[in-house]
């Protein structure tokens, strides 16, 4: 550990938010020093987000807050220094990119902080391009932010924090939005930002495989915000998997899948798990008869005890998955009705056109993923089969309904939509309220009625909005206003919101965003019991181990055409696909040859 003063210096730190009874996190203290990638993980609501804005002082300066504990930045108390002057040396990219987007084109916008820091203007040209390019951005330079899909806006904040030259720059799942190539962009700036050992990262983020190429530390906050965990990563991922399992925190995908070997006798009881990909196939060698310790005794598959991959109770490998599997793969075999058409659907924003003649069909009761590069149309289609972008007239059809002729009332009774972002759809003051406000406005028109005959009771809406407070463990936070939820509490809240109605068709854009992995599998979970019960799902996500291993039927877009479409298995199944796509396969996919992936497929099914 360098032996200079630390970049980051912070001591008994607590917040309570305002109207919030517990703060969090809790009597946290830790040093950040010059060369470090310090990840910060922990459960959805334990204070990383919060956390992260209290350290360049936007908390209590521009959000309200209780604070106790002290923060220093190079020496600066971010209490009583100005955000302004703290940004000299501390950048910060939010969770959010649309809350600090303010200019009208991408250069404007990277020089903007640039040019209030009075720097010569050849100098904040220079950075400007600089860190355009290093995001893979320098070719739009002159485009309105805007124009830019969730994922660009994404790269866009991290240009800004790498033009500043701050020593410190904290990110807030920074890659959540982004597709593959955009997440190796990001990582290739990040590390050479912090070749020179004198600059610092503070990471907040769920995407582990990515982040193992350069973490050097982890924090761990507990539900609680109580800091339980910090020292090296490999320390701490390897050192305290099961409790970190068992918290719901996101662990790296081969560690993971390497928990799930050993548990199955695969691997040794006594080997440490794997961190990244390679470091599995390097485990993994003896199960194919090559590599050393070939001969090790182990048992056969059909002998082994069922594992859980996601280390829940309820993981993927529990008999009820292992049931909705077997009833998706005799799905995917039958032929049934489409509940959703697009016919030459074409969509634009202004005069540029997004969407060119797409032709689609998503078949009743199908989970079907779109997936794409980012500005490859996806939230656009998304949003235009749910009608929140109204299609032209006779190109989409909605279980039976036009969504460009049909009234908002009608369109939601048969389509649920949650946003890539939740706060866009916010309305009321209260969770509860929120959660509530789709029932009651129903009940207000007389539009949804009983088998009886009568209109919802109000005793009906109160047993619906409790359910699905504690379907999505939020029932501690029904008085709370919902802007004043973590990330991934808003997340929940607005699918709760699209769920309560009841809608034959659910659509979410990025479900899994900023939700824990406990929160996530039970969401997953819950979209395999709605569509069981009839509901067809479709969502945008860029996580294609997510599309791997839950849904039916995939479409792949391409510059806002259909690429392929189809049975998930047969897109997967077919080389080269995704990869001439801009994509690229889940990171064991990658890293695994086709034996070695065998063994992980026999074992999760």
């Amino acid at each position: 550990m360098p032996s200079s003063a630390p970049l980051l210096r912070v001591r008994g730190l607590s917040l309570t938010h305002a109207g919030s009874t517990r703060p969090s996190p809790v009597d946290v203290s830790f040093d950040v020093q010059p060369g470090e990638v310090v990840l910060v993980l922990g459960p959805s609501g334990s204070g990383k987000s919060t956390l992260t804005l209290a350290l360049n002082g936007l908390i209590p300066q521009s959000v309200p807050a209780e604070v106790s504990g002290s923060i220093e930045v190079n020496g600066h108390d971010t209490v009583s220094t100005p955000v302004a002057e703290l940004s000299a040396d501390i950048a910060m990219v939010f969770q959010d990119p649309d809350a600090q987007i303010v200019t009208g084109t991408l250069l404007d916008e990277v020089a903007f902080a640039l040019e209030n820091l009075l720097l010569p203007v050849d100098e904040v040209l220079g950075r400007a391009e600089q860190a355009l390019r290093q995001v893979g951005l320098w070719d739009r330079q002159d485009w309105n932010p805007d124009r830019l899909s969730g994922g660009g806006r994404q790269r866009l904040a991290i240009a800004c924090a790498l033009a500043m030259g701050s020593p410190l720059i904290v990110l807030d799942e920074p890659t959540a939005n982004l597709d593959p190539q955009g997440i190796d962009d990001v990582y290739d700036a990040l590390a050479e930002l912090v070749a020179s050992g004198d600059r610092s990262i503070i990471l907040v983020e769920h995407n582990l495989d990515a982040a193992m190429r350069f973490a050097t530390r982890v924090l761990v906050l507990d539900q609680q915000g109580r800091l339980v965990f910090d020292g090296p990563a490999d320390e701490v991922l390897r050192g305290h998997t099961d409790e970190l399992v068992a918290m719901g925190v996101w662990l790296p995908a081969a560690t993971l899948a390497g928990r799930m070997l050993r548990d199955r006798g695969i691997l040794p009881a006594d080997a440490p798990l794997p961190l990244t990909p390679e470091e599995l196939a390097e485990a993994l060698a003896p199960s194919t008869g090559s590599g050393a310790g070939s001969d090790s005794p182990r048992r056969s598959l059909s002998e082994s005890p069922r594992g859980s991959l996601s280390g829940s109770p309820r993981g993927s490998l529990s008999e009820r998955s292992e049931s909705k599997r077997i009833e998706r793969a005799e799905g995917e075999s039958k032929s049934l009705p489409p509940i959703v058409r697009a016919q030459n659907l074409t969509v634009k924003r202004g005069r540029t056109e997004i969407l060119h003649g797409i032709e689609l069909d998503i078949e009743s009761g199908s989970l079907t993923a779109i997936v794409g590069a980012n500005g490859a149309g996806k939230t656009t289609l998304i949003q235009a089969l749910a009608g929140v972008v109204p299609p032209p007239k006779n190109q989409v059809e909605v279980d039976g309904l036009d969504p460009a002729r049909a009234s908002p009332r009608d369109l939601a009774a048969r389509i649920g939509f949650v946003f890539q972002n939740p706060e866009h759809q916010f309305i009321a003051h209260t969770v509860f309220d929120e959660l509530a406000h789709g029932l009651t406005l129903r009940q207000a028109q007389g539009s949804v009625r009983q088998a009886q005959g009568s209109k919802i009771a109000d005793a009906e809406i109160s047993e619906r909005v409790n359910e699905m407070l504690v379907r999505f463990g939020l029932e501690h936070k029904a008085d709370v206003h919902p802007f004043l939820l973590s990330g991934g509490e808003k997340r929940r809240l607005s699918v709760g919101t699209a769920l309560i109605t009841r809608p034959r068709v659910l659509a979410l854009d990025e479900p899994t965003f900023g939700q824990d992995r406990a929160r996530a599998d039970e969401l997953l979970h819950l979209l395999a019991d709605l569509r069981a019960a009839g509901t067809t799902i479709i969502i945008v996500t860029h996580d294609l181990q997510l599309v791997a291993d839950h849904a039916t039927h995939t479409v792949i877009l391409n510059e806002g055409s259909v690429h392929a479409s189809g049975p998930t298995a047969e897109l997967f199944a077919t080389a080269g696909l995704f990869e001439s796509a801009g994509l690229r396969l889940p990171v064991l996919h990658r890293a695994l040859d086709p034996a070695l992936r065998g063994i992980l497929t026999e074992v999760a099914r």
